[in-house]
């Protein structure tokens, strides 16, 4: 039985040739034998709108995705903290399908809730605060209104904020909150949770409202990297 696989926080980028070559030969290789490929978020380090699919760059890596789905393999892509302007026109581009965050699909008979994670961080006011402002379509509709290189400038600027934040800030403020965890299991009446966002690789389990339950964290490609694959009803954590 073919396998569906999860994969989040990639951040793939012109500077990180070594996480740039994991991916592509994850693809060509692990993936193209999947039943379905899952993406949860920060594919790409940043995505400054698709009308920057021409950069080079960016191409190529779309490229793979839709070998990928031409093969007959299908790809489901959420929007992370990174890449939240990815659109419709990358969707055409690449035959891959957007996946509103959170969504509840049927993995190997088993409903499975799929979240990028960063909404289960409630403990990191900051960051949330930032989060509503960025997913405004009024924020959103002045950012695209700029050139691509002011663009650029702008979120090279974040980047570097983004880093001296987090620095700063305790490390558990920036893990999930176990009661956002719990609530949406409740909410949304489901046993197994995959998520990434938070860099904490692992297997979680806990028992909400009398049910066991389950919560999958995926690793980032930063480091060693890896995938989760689920073939039939069990989970494995797939670590290079």
């Amino acid at each position: 039985m073919a396998s569906s696989l999860f994969v989040s926080d990639l951040h793939l980028s012109e500077e990180r040739p070594e996480a740039n070559e994991r991916f592509i030969g994850f693809v060509e290789d692990t993936a193209s034998k999947a039943a379905a490929l899952y993406v949860l978020g920060d594919l790409f380090e940043y995505w400054i709108g698709d009308d920057d699919l021409g950069e080079p760059f960016n191409a190529v890596m779309a490229g793979f995705f839709a070998r990928l789905v031409r093969a007959g393999v299908p790809v489901f892509l959420m929007h992370g903290n990174r890449d939240f302007l990815m659109g419709e026109r990358f969707c055409l581009a690449t035959g891959a399908q957007l996946l509103a965050d959170p969504a509840v699909v049927d993995v190997g008979g088993v409903q499975t809730l799929l979240m990028h994670g960063d909404t289960l961080c409630t403990d990191d006011l900051e960051y949330q605060g930032w989060r509503r402002t960025a997913r405004s379509a009024e924020w959103q509709r002045e950012f695209l209104s700029q050139p691509l290189e002011t663009r650029r400038r702008t979120v090279g600027a974040l980047r570097d904020k983004s880093r001296e934040v987090i620095q700063a800030k305790p490390a558990e403020i920036m893990d999930v909150s176990d009661e956002a965890v719990r609530d949406a299991f409740r909410r949304h009446r489901v046993t197994r949770l995959v998520h990434g966002h938070t860099h904490r690789a692992g297997h979680h389990e806990l028992e909400v409202d009398g049910r066991r339950c389950e919560r999958w964290v995926l690793p980032d490609w930063y480091g060693r990297g890896g995938y989760l694959e689920v073939s039939g009803t069990a989970p494995r954590l797939v670590r290079w």
